[in-house]
């Protein structure tokens, strides 16, 4: 959505293809729905939800729980829309989003294509070899593949055998309009929109799925020494996904009385999140890039991260801290050292400079529109 925005304030004509339940409405550009199926509408494109590599608010639906012969609508449909689609929008270029089904469809067009590897692509790729011929032709055909940190880089190359020439590093972006410093704050009228009638001198934020490979059991276990060690410091943790239940009954195992499951939230509501809180967390046990790392940042919030992935890229000791995987002491102790740092006023405008310089949409435009015309 944020690419499709951004390309058409540069005077782009762009349409984009999305999966959802139901119909969007976006200005600025085209778009068609694939439809899929909840059990509340009475007509869909495909009759099951659509599937993702991990937990999403509106499915739990997972590629891999797909039979064959629901693989195979999925492809199909998708590249039946593709087809449709060059025909009466007649694009210059195609843009697919993850090394999977969509530059597969893309390449049965004819028109020339790049993918952007997001990173949970290349777990799904691993997971299950049912989708190898898609992904690998998809791979193979594309004109260039967008990685959005070093890691993903390196593993697109080993995973899918394409050369160096055919990949870009281009990191993510955010959209700087809405990721912000928001100083004039009510941090009780904050809480209070999250049901949360209490307030704390500290808080420590984290935003994502509520899945293995985002380390929240490793940040609720890095709680329990924070909280002994500060005192009056308050958990938020926003985000839903299929660890909810074996979670929550973690922090009740752990004794955690000021550590507080936020469920999904809106972007405007995590926005406020950042901006209360203290410090933002990624304990990843792996992360691809850490986009919600560069929207904390941008809101002047420092991340304390894992050194692994893509956070290492861009986390450094000015706006931040990194620890290793799966260490709940080291983890606690970077918490503490930035609850407690000396200058957080400075360190905090220190964060948003960082962030709009480097990580904007509007900087990350430029690299994607500059390979678009080496293309076309």
């Amino acid at each position: 959505m944020n690419l499709a925005k951004e390309l058409s304030a540069l005077g782009h004509e762009v349409k984009v293809v999305y999966p959802e339940l139901r119909e969007q409405h976006y200005d600025g550009f085209e778009s068609r729905i694939i439809k899929f199926q909840d059990g509340t509408q009475s007509v869909a494109d495909l009759p099951f939800n659509f599937p993702c590599f991990t937990s999403h608010p509106r499915s739990n639906n997972t590629y891999y729980a797909l039979s064959n012969d629901q693989m195979k609508a999925y492809v199909d449909l998708f590249v039946q829309v593709a087809k449709e689609e060059v025909e009466s929008f007649k694009p210059d270029l195609i843009h697919a989003q993850h090394l999977w089904i969509t530059p597969y469809a893309a390449a049965q067009t004819g028109v020339p294509y790049i993918v952007t590897a997001h990173g949970t692509d290349l777990k799904g790729f691993v997971k299950d070899e049912r989708y190898h011929p898609y992904a690998i032709e998809g791979a193979k055909k594309a004109k260039k593949i967008i990685t959005i940190s070093k890691q993903v880089h390196s593993e697109v190359k080993e995973l899918y055998g394409v050369p160096e020439s055919q990949c870009e590093l281009i990191m993510n972006g955010y959209d700087e309009n809405l990721f912000m410093v928001k100083p004039e704050l009510d941090v009780s009228a904050v809480l209070r929109s999250f049901n949360i009638d209490t307030t704390s001198k500290h808080i420590v934020s984290f935003a994502g799925k509520l899945t293995h490979f985002k380390g929240i059991d490793v940040l609720l276990k890095a709680a329990k020494h924070y909280e002994r060690e500060i005192g009056d410091i308050m958990t938020l943790i926003a985000g839903n996904g299929e660890l909810y239940d074996e979670l929550t009954r973690l922090k009740r195992e752990l004794g955690l009385n000021n550590v507080h499951f936020l469920g999904h939230v809106n972007q405007k509501q995590l926005v406020d999140l950042y901006n209360i809180a203290d410090v933002s967390t990624v304990p990843s046990r792996t992360e691809p890039f850490g986009l919600v790392a560069i929207e904390a940042l941008a809101c002047g919030t420092p991340v304390v991260g894992t050194n692994q992935g893509g956070l290492p890229d861009f986390i450094t000791e000015s706006v931040g801290r990194l620890v290793p995987v799966e260490d709940d002491l080291s983890l606690a102790d970077a918490i503490t050292q930035e609850i407690l740092h000396s200058d957080k006023d400075t360190r905090a405008k220190a964060c948003a400079a960082y962030a709009l310089e480097s990580f904007s949409w509007k900087h990350s435009i430029k690299a994607v529109e500059a390979l678009y015309k080496t293309l076309v």
